[in-house]
């Protein structure tokens, strides 16, 4: 019996968790607060399914990327504590309001998920609700320069070259890693992308941070893009535009599971 979920095997036949490493998904989910109006968010099943098998009841769901709330709202849904930052405080105000914690606590905080003083906030959020470590991270960061979310320095969409995008996301994982109880999971999800005439695989160089920070990959999770914002009602343009040159469409993303 896995000691980090309340899943059941009596009934396994039954339960709702995926398993597959392929996650072919039509739609996202827009029930209750999943709006999507906020460009670059992922579809609330991944962090559903993710919370679902490897977390329990009351455990402590931390995300560095809060964004939207995607995750929060998850965690609130499934009776999981949550502790989030995000670098921009309309974000972290805008999700504020939204949840409605009732016997679960919900702690958000805006600043800079690489920076020593935002996780001493962390820190103390912990300590206030006497506990000392989270039990599973969800990190859903900007697919490096793809899409520019802020005008803020610090923000890593806007940094400009590859090497210190990855130097910033692996000072991340490190602050992560150090709150992270030990046996418990960190979730990266990533995509790629193409940058003049190159496939930049930025999945992989995200997957490589972790693993050279000791974490151990247990599996890598392919996710369809359907429904993808940039492309709608555009497939016949991209399709074209692909035949017309020597590159293939983006259709996915990765899921990268890390043992801690």
């Amino acid at each position: 019996m896995p000691i980090f979920n309340d899943l059941n095997l009596k009934n396994w036949k039954e339960s709702e968790i995926w398993t597959d490493s392929l996650w072919i998904i039509s739609k996202r989910d827009k029930s209750e607060k999943h709006n999507g109006f906020y460009h670059g968010n992922f579809v609330p099943q991944i962090p559903h399914q993710i919370i679902l098998r490897y977390t329990k009841k009351n455990d402590i769901v931390f995300d560095p990327f809060l964004g939207s709330g995607t995750t929060v709202y998850e965690a609130e849904n499934l009776n999981r504590n949550f502790i989030g930052i995000d670098i921009q405080k309309k974000l972290v105000d805008y999700v504020g309001k939204n949840i409605e914690p009732k016997n679960n606590f919900s702690d958000l905080i805006t600043g800079d998920s690489a920076k020593i003083n935002t996780f001493e906030k962390v820190k103390e959020s912990l300590k206030n609700h006497k506990k000392k470590k989270i039990q599973l991270a969800i990190l859903h960061p900007p697919y490096a320069d793809i899409i520019k979310f802020s005008d803020l320095k610090d923000d890593l969409s806007n940094i400009k070259s590859l090497k210190e995008f990855l130097e910033k996301f692996s000072i991340i994982l490190k602050n992560t890693i150090e709150i992270l109880e030990k046996d418990r999971y960190l979730v990266i999800v990533m995509g790629d992308k193409y940058t003049a005439g190159k496939w930049i695989p930025l999945g992989f160089y995200c997957m490589n941070e972790a693993q050279k920070l000791g974490l151990t990959l247990k599996s890598v999770i392919i996710k369809n893009m359907e429904g993808n914002r940039a492309k709608q009602n555009k497939e016949a343009i991209w399709r074209y535009r692909a035949l017309s040159s020597d590159y293939y469409i983006f259709k996915h993303e990765y899921i990268l599971i890390f043992k801690y």
